[in-house]
């Protein structure tokens, strides 16, 4: 009950908190010289500042982090320290992998054992959705989230260290923007009660 009562942050706040770490990530990536890890080095550590100040700016402005920004801001933190103590981008480039991988079984294990997680992680946020819109939209996102797991790791194989970080920034979030778009009209049949049901939040940026 208590969720239900915590401020929601503005939209554009929002947007800031979940891919602006991800934009500093990028700039630093592309405005750093010297040879690839100095590069990696540099854009992995203003990340995991980032992450660490999103974090830091949704509790200041409404006393709370999202569990989903707990987990992806751990991962950030933790596999950000690996690459940058072993010296190997892969931790870094993995980690999306894992975020997407995770939060595909945790949705796909309520759908299994019939508990609607993904309701219980963002009720307040979508007022009014029937239980049939709950359980479409969890397996929207497991198959999204699935999806996007595997094509990082099939990129993160293919790309150089610079496409990579270029892909992650420019066709990931675009893809994240668009698919959760496409959800609302069915959001709608289903009984959401939002004024701009584009409020609705994304998932976390993996």
């Amino acid at each position: 009950m208590a969720e239900t009562t915590k401020p929601a942050l503005p939209p554009g706040l929002r947007m800031l908190i979940d891919f602006g770490p991800l934009a500093v990530f990028f700039a630093v990536n592309s405005l750093a010289g010297g040879p690839e890890f100095g590069r990696i080095f540099a854009a992995t550590s203003a990340f995991m500042i980032a992450m660490g100040a999103a974090m830091a700016l949704s509790y200041w402005k409404v006393r709370h982090i999202s569990p989903m920004l707990w987990i992806s801001g751990a991962l950030v933190l933790v596999f950000g320290g690996l690459t940058l103590y072993f010296h190997d981008r892969s931790f870094i480039q993995i980690k999306p992998t894992i975020v997407y991988s995770m939060f595909a079984v945790v949705l796909a294990y309520g759908l299994a054992t019939g508990k609607p997680l993904l309701q219980m992680l963002l009720e307040s946020a979508y007022p009014g959705l029937s239980a049939k819109g709950w359980r479409i939209l969890t397996i929207n996102w497991a198959g999204f989230f699935i999806a996007m797991a595997l094509l990082n790791e099939v990129m993160r194989q293919v790309l150089s260290w610079d496409q990579w970080v270029t892909f992650k920034t420019w066709a990931v979030i675009p893809l994240t923007l668009v698919f959760a778009m496409l959800n609302i009209p069915m959001l709608m049949r289903h009984g959401l009660q939002l004024e701009k049901p584009t409020d609705a939040p994304l998932p976390p940026e993996g």
